[in-house]
This record gives structure tokens, C-alpha cells and sequence, in this order.
């Protein structure tokens, strides 16, 4: 009786989640699906990008930005936050080769003050910078070091800004997904993002929740100021969310995947995926004790109790443990043929869902060693309990 109670509660689990939270398994909102009409005048752009020891990736960022088919004023400003690693040089260097020097400035990023995370800061940096220039942008492109743009993306980006009046537009990169650990675990990795942030929702303007993917945002400058600036998220893990959520109250945003814009940063391992998801899989939780009791037992319940009955239980318990492991393999199909992954990979995501358990788990404990946050040799964790 019992399993039958446990397994009932995970199909209404799942039954929710297909027919209640957004179509989020869908995957239908994507920058493809439709054409936004082009602008009749072409925004000025200025693309920010704090880089801290990139220099396996800043030169494809920054070439790909500059060879842009942007028919608008385009210009990049890359923070240089104290590497060490020759990343303002290969950067000045990209510039060079593709004949966009004159549209790349490098600033050397100042010392990290109290109560921010270092890649806020240098964002900051950036975005004063921008507000400076002789011609003041129209919109700010928010980017990674690793990220690399199709020749048409930015001018697709602005055409769909413009034409929905977004105050923010961001896209969920196409993330690497070529070593066995990011075939296995890549495709999870955005599922799961849009569970927790269904992007229909996020693009509703009356709906309360806002999210926003930190690869690739293109924000209007003046939004940004009357939300209180940079400074208003700067102890942020999960700066991009919070990003969206500090600017939807100010106007329309909108978030969707994407095929033109990919990050080129590498998963070789995966001790790779678990750092990465360890950064700041704690920091969702609020550094909460009991947030992650709930969560694990939570991911238990929807992940684990259905698989697990259908293979070990009997009866009615079997049967209802079978339709739950069914529902989740269907749900997981979308984003599956987004990545070119097989099908059957559907059937592996209760070991896959076990895995992130552990890496939220991982996330708890290195935040209990001071190393919560942890990037390019940073515990950024504490920043925000210091606040």
C-alpha cells in the first residue's frame, strides 16, 4: 500500500509537470520559430564580456562578434579581471585578425571590492564604460568569454527586441555536447533549467516568474538603470536569473533556446559537470538546510520512486511505477532532438536526475568548506552571506 501511495504521488508529479508548468518539456520556445521583422533603424549594441583567465576561448568570442552582420553601430568591450593567463592579449590579437581593432576595448578590471562576485564587478565595469562612449548604446549585449555567435545572431537578437519592446532578450546558449559527459549529462543540464524557469512563463509578462541564461543577454541600458544598475544583483550566483527577475518588473523579457549562439567551453569529465553544477546548485536552495532536504527528497520522489518500483514492485504499484518512468522518458524527448541525442537516453534520466542529486549535494558540502562558488580560484559563495 504504501508503494502504491508513493508511486500515486509521482504520477501527479508528472502529471503536472506535462500538463501544468508552462509546456516547459516542449522546447517550443525558440529563436527559430519565428521571424521578427527587421527594424527600419539599427540600434547601436555594445557587447560586454568579463573574462577572467579565457584564453582557450576569448579569440572565437570575440571573432565572432566583431565579423557580426550587424548593419547597426557595434562595438565590445572586454574586463580583463586580473588574468594571468594572456587573455587581453589573445583578445587584442582576434581583434586584429578579423580587422575590428578599432571596435574592441580592453579594460584592465580594478581590485574586487567588498560584496560583489568578481564577474559582477567586471560586468559593472563594463556597462559604465559603455555609458561613456561618444555614442551611447541602444542596447547592452551581457556575454561570456566562451560563447561564439552565428554571422546573423545579434542582428536576429535586436530584430526580435525590438519588435516585441523587450527590455530583456536573452538566449539559452547551445552548450557544448561532444565528450561522453556532456552527452550524458548537457541535455539534463537545460531540462531541468527549464523546469525550473518554463520559458512561456518567463515570458509572460503577467506571470511572477523571470529568468533570464547569462551567455548571451540583450538588455536595454535604460531598464537597467531604473532597476537599481548592476549593483542591485552584485552578490548573485545566479546572476542571469536574478538579472531577470530585477528587470521584469520594469518591462517585457524574453527567453528561448537557441541553435545560432553556442558556448565553446568544455565538460571533459564529469568532475567538469559537478563543479559546474556545485557552483551554485546550493545558492538556488538559499544555503537552505532544509531547502536541500526538501529537494533531494523531492528529486527522490519524482525521479527515483517510479523507475525504481517498476523494476522491483508488483502489482498495481508496477504498473503505475511503469507510466511514470514512460511519462518522464516522453517528457525528456524535445530537448533530446535539440541536442542530436538518441531517444533512448530517455530511459537513463533517473540515473542521470541520482547524479545531479549528488552534485546538489556536493554543492552543500563545499559551501560548508568555505569553497561554495567556487570559479577561476574564487569562493564567491560567502559574498552573499556576507550582505
Amino acid at each position: 500500500m504504501f508503494g502504491e501511495i508513493v508511486v500515486g504521488v509521482a504520477l501527479a508529479v508528472w502529471l503536472y509537470l506535462l500538463a501544468g508548468r508552462g509546456g516547459f518539456w516542449l522546447a517550443t520556445q525558440r529563436d527559430d520559430r519565428d521571424e521578427p521583422s527587421r527594424p527600419l533603424s539599427w540600434p547601436a549594441v555594445v557587447a560586454v564580456i568579463p573574462a577572467r583567465n579565457e584564453a582557450e576561448t576569448i579569440g572565437q568570442t570575440v571573432r565572432s562578434l566583431l565579423r557580426q552582420d550587424y548593419p547597426g553601430p557595434l562595438s565590445v568591450i572586454l574586463v580583463d579581471d586580473e588574468s594571468q593567463d594572456g587573455t587581453a592579449e589573445i583578445a587584442r590579437r582576434a581583434a586584429q585578425d578579423c580587422g575590428g581593432s578599432d571596435r574592441l576595448e580592453v579594460l584592465t578590471g580594478r581590485p574586487l571590492p567588498t560584496g560583489w562576485t568578481g564577474k559582477l564587478w567586471a560586468v559593472k565595469q563594463g556597462v559604465d564604460q559603455a555609458a561613456t562612449l561618444p555614442q551611447a548604446p541602444d542596447y547592452l549585449l551581457l556575454t561570456d568569454a566562451d560563447i561564439s555567435y552565428e554571422r546573423d545572431a545579434l542582428a536576429r537578437l535586436v530584430a526580435r527586441a525590438q519588435a516585441g519592446g523587450y527590455v530583456l532578450t536573452s538566449l539559452m546558449v547551445k552548450l557544448r555536447c561532444e565528450s561522453w559527459a556532456e552527452r550524458c549529462f548537457v541535455p539534463a543540464f537545460v531540462f531541468f533549467f527549464q523546469m525550473l524557469y518554463p520559458f512561456a512563463w518567463v515570458n509572460r509578462p503577467s506571470h511572477p516568474i523571470a529568468g533570464a541564461a547569462g551567455g548571451c543577454m540583450l538588455v536595454r541600458p535604460a531598464a537597467l538603470l531604473a532597476a537599481g544598475g548592476i549593483a542591485v544583483i552584485r552578490d548573485a550566483l545566479i546572476d542571469d536569473c536574478a538579472l531577470g527577475a530585477a528587470l521584469k518588473s520594469h518591462g517585457p523579457i524574453w527567453l528561448g533556446l537557441t541553435d545560432r549562439v553556442a558556448s565553446t567551453r568544455r565538460y571533459d569529465g564529469v568532475d567538469d559537470i559537478r563543479r559546474m553544477v556545485a557552483r551554485s546548485a546550493y545558492a538556488q536552495l538559499g544555503y537552505s538546510p532544509l531547502m536541500l532536504v526538501g529537494a533531494v527528497l523531492g528529486m527522490a520522489l519524482t525521479y527515483l520512486a517510479g523507475p525504481l518500483l517498476a523494476l522491483f514492485g508488483s502489482g498495481v504499484a508496477q504498473v503505475l511505477g511503469i507510466a511514470v518512468w514512460i511519462l518522464m522518458a516522453i517528457s525528456f524527448q524535445p530537448i533530446l532532438r535539440f541536442y542530436c541525442r538518441s531517444p533512448l537516453w530517455g530511459l537513463v534520466l533517473p540515473a542521470i536526475a541520482l547524479a545531479y542529486m549528488a552534485f546538489t549535494l556536493d554543492s552543500a558540502y563545499q559551501h560548508s568548506r568555505g569553497r561554495g562558488g567556487l570559479w577561476k580560484g574564487r569562493a564567491q559563495a560567502k559574498v552573499a552571506e556576507q550582505q
